[in-house]
């Protein structure tokens, strides 16, 4: 009788310990998530004098997965004039964490200029039209003016120190080579892809890689290519998402809202598929290696 409840009294001290450390866990990852996953505002020195604001914003774009394309400044100031000003503007849509510089309009100078701002709240709401989500940081006329005018990164200086990405606005636009695999109609679908994949070029090919077999051209059929085993792929960066990889082979290459990933555990035993979504990417960065 004593044993077993020395057995049940050791049960229940352990179950007591698991519940206080799994709590203890989840208390400590909440508390990462609080100190180091919540979206981050930073004001930033504008280059441009006036009405232009100058600001970063860090999300996990993993986690919310949204395009973000609107800045609003609110002042709510009771106890002088004006006592409310608000000005808000759209800028183009970023997929993740960004700095940039937008023309606010006069609003901006009068919301900055308003009487009795050291007893104002300022509201700064940065927001996904498209999604409907908006994040919201608050904080007091004086602190507000302070980080505005003690701002000591510009919008290129934070890109580089964060290591993000530039505004999508200043950049030259992307060369995307000719392809002679885009066919230039389907009777009663459009353009598509001329690909081994697509049954509706799939005579054309007759088993090949990836070149047309003889039709119109009158050319001997070429030989059926032998399949290959892939050691290692990957994708460089400069993906433009067109999704072109996931439609050929879905098993290994998944699209996400800025960029392409390899999926874990991809079937690599299908080269020629592999080498299929290489061809077909416009930017060429998808890249393998054979198996030896």
């Amino acid at each position: 009788m004593s044993t077993s409840l020395i057995a049940m009294g050791v049960a229940i001290f352990l179950v007591i310990n698991l519940v206080i450390g799994l709590a203890a866990l989840s208390l400590l990852f909440g508390t990462f998530e609080t100190l180091f996953g919540k979206p981050k505002l930073t004001i930033l020195r504008a280059t441009q004098s006036g009405n232009f604001f100058a600001f970063g914003f860090k999300w996990n774009s993993s986690k919310e997965p949204v395009k973000i394309n609107s800045i609003g400044l609110r002042l709510f100031n009771p106890f002088g004039n004006p006592t409310q000003v608000e000005v808000s503007k759209t800028f183009d849509a970023k997929t993740s964490s960004f700095a940039t510089e937008v023309d606010m309009g006069p609003g901006f100078i009068e919301l900055l200029g308003a009487q009795n701002f050291d007893f104002a709240v300022v509201q700064v709401v940065i927001q996904s039209t498209k999604e409907g989500i908006a994040w919201q940081f608050d904080m007091k006329g004086p602190k507000f003016r302070k980080l505005v005018s003690e701002a000591s990164l510009s919008v290129d200086q934070f890109i580089k120190q964060k290591t993000l990405d530039a505004d999508k606005g200043s950049k030259p636009p992307i060369d995307i080579p000719i392809r002679s695999f885009i066919a230039d109609t389907v009777p009663g679908k459009g353009s598509q892809l001329a690909i081994p994949t697509n049954p509706a070029f799939a005579a054309q090919f007759a088993g090949t890689s990836g070149a047309p077999a003889a039709g119109a051209s009158g050319a001997a059929p070429a030989p059926a290519a032998e399949n290959f085993k892939i050691a290692k792929v990957w994708i460089e960066p400069g993906c433009i998402v067109c999704n072109a990889c996931e439609d050929i082979y879905k098993d290994v290459f998944e699209v996400l809202a800025d960029t392409c990933i390899i999926r874990p555990n991809a079937p690599l035993d299908d080269g020629l598929r592999v080498q299929e979504a290489a061809e077909a990417c416009p930017v060429e960065v998808i890249k393998f290696t054979k198996a030896s």
